[in-house]
């Protein structure tokens, strides 16, 4: 096996984790908050049913509106708790306005900024000795539109945006979602070749879809002269080296090739 996948990448690395290695600066990937559960309709006192009521049937029907509903507030968290699954869903739509929604992209060239991260925003200098501190929420978006990072904190009680800025050449940890587009353009590429052939001599099949592999994934921002020119620009675009594991197989060496997610492109590094 090992003679035979030197051909390819170089190696199969065996064991739990891979060194990181040369001038790139690597961020381990975030996974994003999980989704609420749906809430299921119900009959109101009157008897008649919420479907019913949605199609304009009924007594009582309202005809359908056009202003968008306020997001349920759902379960809360107290003070510092980590924020639930309710307020994640909540602060994450209340913070994605129009703007981000309609001319925004996301990582995949869809309408809407790439969502990165919900945490628990920290307190106002001038709130640390207070007893009765707002809950608030920072939300984190990437438009890859035009290559900037938006951070808006929400007032989780409120449920305002408080603060909001937008900031370009700032790398965070790539989400979970921008490692598996990342995969699946490295998948297609020609320079994905060596990853599928070393792939079939590891287990015997043929590597097709990301969902094959167990993934993380690392920003690579450029250091000057130390790449090829295609990846002169990672830093301002968005760029990432992946960590690939083989499910319930080995780790295959994928360090030397970096995807431009912004350009949606892959490149080698040299050397």
């Amino acid at each position: 096996m090992r003679k035979i996948v030197h051909r390819h990448l170089g190696k199969v690395v065996a064991g739990a984790a891979i060194a990181v290695a040369g001038t790139a600066v690597m961020v381990g990937i975030t996974l994003p908050g999980t989704a609420g559960a749906d809430t299921a309709g119900g009959t109101d006192s009157s008897g008649q049913s919420a479907q019913q009521a949605a199609q304009g049937q009924g007594p009582g029907a309202v005809a359908p509106g056009v202003v968008e509903e306020a997001p349920s507030e759902g379960e809360k968290g107290k003070g510092s708790d980590p924020l639930t699954d309710d307020e994640i869903d909540r602060v994450a739509s209340i913070a994605a306005d129009r703007q981000l929604r309609n001319a925004g992209e996301d990582v995949e060239g869809d309408r809407g900024a790439q969502r990165l991260s919900v945490g628990l925003a920290d307190p106002e200098a001038d709130e640390l000795d207070s007893s009765n501190v707002p809950r608030r929420a920072e939300v984190t978006f990437y438009d890859y539109k035009n290559d900037s990072l938006v951070t808006k904190t929400v007032n989780l009680d409120t449920g305002k945006v408080e603060k909001s800025y937008t900031a370009q050449g700032v790398q965070p940890p790539p989400s979970r979602a921008e490692g598996i587009e990342a995969a699946r353009l490295l998948i297609a590429d020609p320079l994905g070749a060596d990853l599928k052939a070393d792939y079939k001599d590891a287990i015997g099949k043929e590597l097709t879809s990301p969902d094959q592999l167990q993934l993380s994934a690392g920003i690579y921002r450029a250091d000057p002269g130390a790449q090829s020119a295609a990846l002169d620009k990672c830093g301002e675009h968005r760029c990432v080296r992946l960590f690939v594991k083989v499910k319930n197989g080995p780790w295959i060496d994928t360090r030397a090739l970096v995807i431009d997610l912004s350009a949606r492109k892959v490149a080698k590094l040299d050397g």
